[in-house]
């Protein structure tokens, strides 16, 4: 499998992750809340937990899945490794975190469900998010979330600075940095097929009867949703379900989607550039800067889509 020495996020992040950060950092109160999150974040107590209550991988620790992910790590050229844990969890989920020492969760449920290259790309898919530095901008949006939900007027005034449109800023961000993530995925396996049967699996996959899946119906099922959007109306559908019309904003794309990007970047110029060597390489600035930047006509754009939404969702309000 291929390695790419010295390779620089920024060699394979998607456009729309990268336009999607910077119409974030450019909205109201994006400043505000990333000088509390750095004053007030604690990473240390996650880290205890995951200590006290799940496997950490290593050498005599899951070894095969170890060696799989040291590979990952090398072929990505991340330095230092991050910390890797399995969790006691049927859901077939994982994530990163972290930023002074990142991690990467991974629960049994993958481990059940995935052979040893959709294991692989997995891992290789969260190691995308620590090398594009997006875990400190994720801890950031879900510490947000929280303060604006949950604590309100105790935060410290965060809940009076998180408006409606900052959270949708979030969410848009979140699902366009799977897009990137990704990336690092194909880099990694240099093979499509086990990333796209990945995201199979976990949309639906049944160990019972996996012999009844198949990946190229998978496949024609990302085609028809991609059809859809001759209809504007089904635009606008997807645009809601996205965010929150049915009670929760989802934070992925959905898994049809991701795959339809992938096959697009897979047959390009950038891809086989990358391939052969051509590529750009480290120090590159990742998302961790939370310094905010200027890009006005990006983040009047959302701000755009995000009152649009909200004109959406106040006629739907009235018909019922």
């Amino acid at each position: 499998m291929p390695t790419y020495k010295g390779i620089s996020s920024e060699a394979f992040r998607h456009p729309l992750d990268r336009q999607a950060e910077q119409a974030l950092r450019n909205l109201p109160g994006f400043d505000f809340m990333a000088r509390k999150f750095v004053d007030f974040f604690a990473e240390r107590p996650q880290l205890v937990y995951l200590m006290g209550n799940t496997i950490q991988v290593g050498p005599r620790q899951y070894s095969t899945i170890y060696q799989i992910f040291r590979e990952c790590v090398r072929d990505l050229d991340i330095y230092p490794e991050p910390t890797l844990f399995v969790e006691q969890n049927p859901s077939a989920n994982s994530y990163a975190l972290g930023q002074e020492h990142p991690y990467i969760v991974i629960n049994t449920g993958i481990l059940d469900l995935l052979n040893e290259d959709e294991i692989r790309a997995v891992l290789a898919h969260e190691l995308g998010h620590i090398k594009c530095s997006h875990t400190i901008l994720i801890q950031m949006a879900m510490w947000a979330m929280s303060a604006a939900s949950v604590l309100g007027e105790l935060t410290f005034g965060i809940g009076n600075f998180v408006s409606q449109g900052l959270i949708y800023a979030f969410y848009e961000w979140r699902r366009k940095a799977e897009l990137s993530s990704d990336r690092a995925a194909l880099l990694v396996l240099d093979d499509l097929n086990p990333i796209m049967s990945s995201m199979m699996k976990v949309s639906g996959g049944s160990i019972k009867y996996a012999n009844e899946c198949s990946l190229q119906e998978f496949i024609r099922q990302s085609e028809s949703y991609q059809a859809l959007d001759e209809d504007g109306l089904n635009q606008v559908y997807k645009f809601l379900l996205y965010n929150g019309a049915q009670g929760t904003m989802l934070s992925h794309p959905f898994p049809v989607e991701r795959l339809h990007y992938l096959r697009q970047w897979a047959v390009s110029e950038e891809y086989q550039q990358i391939k052969k060597g051509n590529y750009q390489r480290s120090p590159a600035s990742g998302a961790v800067d939370v310094t905010a930047e200027n890009s006005q006509n990006e983040a009047d754009s959302l701000r755009s889509q995000i009152e649009e939404l909200q004109r959406e969702i106040n006629k739907i309000k009235k018909s019922e």
